[in-house]
């Protein structure tokens, strides 16, 4: 008898099998298959069906386990699940993808591609049975989440001259922080965002930057369209000053697929803003059911429990290809505290000059004031698309928010006789400032493909809204008839977008490949708000003790506002091929703004692909951020009894008199080389080098105060106090940010100890002062600078210079452990300049931190998860002495410690999938 055939012996038997076997009865299958349809024109049936529902699968597998995905498994996978569509349909899957055809080659370093970021856990050599079991429908919706160059598709292209770096949910998971800010900033040693921002209004929201920039230079999206920025503006010290960013915080981390972190060439692919680079949050759209998880934490020191549910579900609408994604979260924290204790007498002193007796027996421990605030956030997410044909698309993603925050303020003593009314608080007054928060954003819009053409039209508006109140105080100067809580009033801001965006490919007779055109153009109209408090909020009773809510006064009428700009925003970019190892790409991009000037920005990058063990890029770019709203009109004043401090817009007649005129945007030039690949099989990595230089940096002046700056006070009817003073922002100085980033990872695969995922992170930032321009003639007239050694440490200091973390996570069948040591390097802390600080600011040592997780899949569902963040409870460097005098002694650390002062925080977490 002969021997059977490879197809006569291959049978789509049920159950495991390992992964290797798995790919190659998939490969044999479709051979066969098409053998026999060549040879008769109908092929066999069995086979068929086998093949056409596991064939996918197992490319999956391969490329999931080997790495980043290929563009040519890419477009094999699409192929094989779209095989039944209609010829439309297929033009708009492959236009999602935009890589169709495009040979195999080593892409960047991707925490997204490897079998640890993919929740896959090896053992014993067998196939995850999630492979096993995927379904072909499950793919087609999963292979939306490729990136590529089309504007279909909501991701970035990782295999181009483009850095990006890809961080998946689950490696999200693993930080243990359900705040999206924290997780994100946990996991990429290049992103800094300190728990707590700052002082008042700066402890309200979260910032997030790249490479030791501004928050504002980095651009947010959120499936590649620009998210909308928030109403907080942060005047107060820390590395947030002046800025006035979009909040990550605000959108539930169970949303999310991944997030990409393009550090390159973003200026010409999202915006001119985006100087340090872009983050682009893609949400999930699968349609595979959801998950469930509880989590609760804790500090070591006993304080800040918090308990957080947040989850997801998806599901597939109609038999078209449609689906919905939404997610939720509810977190409620509880306040930590690290403030030092009182200094001085709680109680006036007798008349006699004596202490009062009460005070011998009087607890110092009342001090609130540096710690994580009381918080309770709901958010909710929706991920939306239907086919309106087999070529054209609607989606919708929303997102909306509700946020309450009590931050404490500045403790009162009864001795604060010009602050506090001894009959309301006899034994000392803990004021406190709240904000309640409704955030959301829709952005709707169709898209879809004609002819070679695929096209994106969209319209989105958000809108952010924050209700301020001081609880648990008074208005001194008001005495018996002041109330005890007051409307401080309000910030909002919105942002409505409007834009079409096309590709397509364009086929020529000289280059290897097609050249990839994208253009389109979009409208914006952005406004920000400021609403007056309540009369006593801000009213002074002419009592001589301080007006205004004490600690934070509401909104005055004066300082009210309602502004607004218009920006007309178009853009070209070519990418091609002039070998088929070395690809160019061009952008450019022109922008109006209605109350600045038109600006030309762009960029040009270049890759060589030696082999898939290095490959050469190098990126020019030009950027250009204009002043945010707030940076332009925010207005506040800061009474006292016999002065004020006041917050002028960068408008005001003060500040024309002063010389400093009308703001302008700061225009950047940006170069990088890097290198990425494959250097032995499993060992992917990436590195880049770069300098930017940015002109004109928005900053706020440093304190202006003397003669002259109180009769300008007084002429504007802001009092004429000698001891008043003053700040605004303007155009200071020009820098050079000099920096690089390393990342690699290494998946190592055994037989009978399960897998291993090393990763590395390396970044180091060095911000200087370029220049400094020149002060107006009648600033300098009367003896004034606008900047000083303080405002330029403030603005350049206050972020690490350099971050390193090593991580590593072991799967072994129902098992897996995450460890993570990560080094933060050393920042200033900058107190008051009157105390000395611009002269000799204090430095924060760097410091090491241990983070791990150990999670037990207790039945395939649920999987159970207990860690610790900080493990060996590590606390910033405490400041001196002098430096806490300045700060009234409620300050023992620096309150923007790029990892937080509150010690280790641990969790425990139950995760169910259904």
């Amino acid at each position: 008898m002969s021997r059977p055939s490879e197809c006569s012996r291959l049978s789509p038997k049920g159950g495991r099998m390992e992964l290797a076997s798995f790919i190659q009865h998939a490969t044999i299958a479709r051979s066969c298959h098409d053998r026999a349809h060549d040879a008769s024109g109908i092929g066999n049936p069995v086979l068929k069906q086998w093949g056409s529902s596991h064939f996918a699968s197992a490319l999956v597998a391969a490329t999931l386990l080997s790495g980043p995905i290929s563009a040519s498994a890419q477009t094999v996978v699409a192929s094989s699940v779209l095989a039944k569509k209609t010829k439309d349909t297929h033009a708009y899957a492959q236009a999602r993808q935009g890589n169709a055809g495009v040979a195999t080659r080593p892409a960047p370093l991707s925490a997204a591609h490897s079998a640890a970021s993919s929740g896959i856990a090896l053992h014993e050599g067998k196939a995850p049975s999630g492979i096993v079991s995927a379904k072909a429908e499950d793919i087609s919706v999963n292979s939306r989440r490729i990136p590529g160059n089309s504007v279909l598709s909501p991701s970035t292209n990782p295999h181009s001259t483009t850095p990006v770096i890809i961080i998946k949910a689950d490696d999200l998971m693993k930080t243990g922080k359900t705040d999206l800010t924290q997780a994100l900033t946990q996991m990429v040693s290049s992103v800094t965002s300190p728990p707590h921002n700052g002082e008042g209004g700066g402890a309200f929201t979260q910032t997030i930057a790249l490479r030791g920039l501004s928050p504002d230079e980095t651009l947010i999206l959120v499936n590649g369209h620009r998210r909308h920025i928030g109403a907080n503006f942060n005047v107060n010290p820390g590395p947030n000053v002046g800025s006035e960013p979009a909040d990550l915080s605000l959108i539930p981390i169970g949303a999310v697929d991944h997030i990409e972190v393009i550090t390159e060439g973003a200026t010409a692919l999202y915006g001119a803003d985006a100087i340090a680079g872009a983050i682009n949050i893609v949400l999930k759209s699968d349609v595979s059911g959801g998950t469930i998880n509880f989590e609760n934490s804790g500090y070591y020191q006993g304080d800040g429990q918090a308990i957080d549910g947040y989850g997801d579900y998806g599901w597939k609408i109609g038999h078209r290809g449609g689906s919905a994604h939404l997610a939720f979260q509810v977190k409620h924290q509880l306040p930590t505290n690290n403030s030092g204790k009182l200094q001085g007498n709680e109680f006036p002193l007798l008349a006699d000059g004596s202490q009062d007796p009460r005070e011998a027996g009087f607890n110092k421990d009342v001090q609130r004031g540096l710690g994580l605030p009381k918080s309770t956030l709901e958010n909710l997410s929706a991920n939306i698309e239907i086919p309106l044909t087999d070529a054209i698309h609607f989606y919708s993603t929303d997102t909306f928010s509700h946020r309450r925050v009590n931050v404490a303020e500045a403790y009162r003593p009864v001795s604060q006789t010009s602050n506090v009314i001894a009959s309301y608080y006899p034994t000392g007054m803990q004021p406190y400032l709240d904000m309640d928060e409704y955030d959301f954003e829709v952005d709707n819009g169709i898209k879809g493909t004609y002819k070679k053409f695929a096209w994106d039209t969209y319209v989105n508006y958000g809108r952010d809204y924050q209700q301020y109140n001081m609880q648990h105080t008074d208005n001194p100067s008001l005495g018996l008839a002041s109330k005890r809580n007051f409307d401080d009033g309000s910030n909002i801001s919105s942002q409505l977008t409007a834009g079409l965006r096309v590709s397509r490919p364009i086929r020529t007779t000289f280059l290897p490949r097609d050249i990839r055109v994208n253009f389109g153009a979009e409208y914006r109209h952005d406004t920000f708000q400021m609403t007056a408090g309540e009369y006593q909020s801000w009213a002074n009773g002419g009592n001589g003790l301080t007006p205004g809510a004490a600690d934070h006064p509401g909104t005055s009428p004066l300082a009210a506002n309602n502004t607004s700009r218009d920006t007309f925003d178009g853009y070209l970019n070519l990418d091609f091929f002039v070998t088929s190892k070395w690809e160019w790409t061009l952008g450019g991009r022109a922008t109006s703004y209605s109350s600045l000037a038109t600006v030309e920005t762009g960029s040009i990058g270049t890759r060589y692909g030696f082999n898939k063990r290095i490959a050469l890029r190098a990126n020019i770019n030009a950027g250009y951020r204009p002043p945010t709203l707030g940076q332009e009109h925010y207005y506040f004043i800061d009474p006292f009894p016999t002065y004020q401090i006041d917050q002028l817009p960068a408008n005001h007649a003060i500040a024309n008199a002063l010389g400093a005129g009308r703001l302008k945007g700061e225009s950047s030039r940006s170069f990088t080389i890097g290198a990425e690949g494959e250097l032995i099989p499993n060992l992917h990595y990436s590195g880049n080098l770069y300098y930017i230089a940015i002109n004109n940096r928005l900053m706020d002046t440093t304190t202006l105060s003397g003669s002259y700056i109180s009769s300008l006070m007084g002429m504007y009817g802001l009092g004429d106090s000698a001891s008043n003073s003053l700040q605004f922002y303007t155009n200071a100085l020009n820098t050079n940010t000099w920096g690089g980033d390393f990342t690699a990872s290494y998946d190592l695969f055994t037989r009978h100890v399960g897998h291993f995922n090393f990763g590395i992170g390396l970044n180091f930032t060095d911000n200087e002062v370029r220049s400094i321009n020149k002060t107006p003639a009648a600033a300098a007239a009367h003896g004034l600078s606008f900047v000083n050694g303080y405002s330029t440490a403030l603005l350049l200091r206050t972020a690490p210079r350099n971050r390193e973390n090593v991580n590593v996570t072991w799967n072994y069948g129902k098992w897996r452990v995450f460890l993570q040591e990560e080094r933060y390097g050393s920042t200033l802390f900058l107190g008051s300049p009157a105390a000395g600080v611009s002269i000799a600011p204090f430095e924060q040592r760097p410091a090491f931190l241990t983070n791990m997780e150990v999670s037990y899949r207790v039945i395939p569902k649920l999987m159970l998860t207990v860690g610790a963040y900080n493990l060996g409870n590590k606390y910033p460097t405490r400041i001196p002495g002098w430096a806490a005098k300045a700060q009234s002694y409620v300050t023992k650390y620096s309150y923007y410690s790029p990892f937080g002062f509150s010690g280790g925080m641990y969790y425990v977490r139950a995760s169910y999938t259904f």
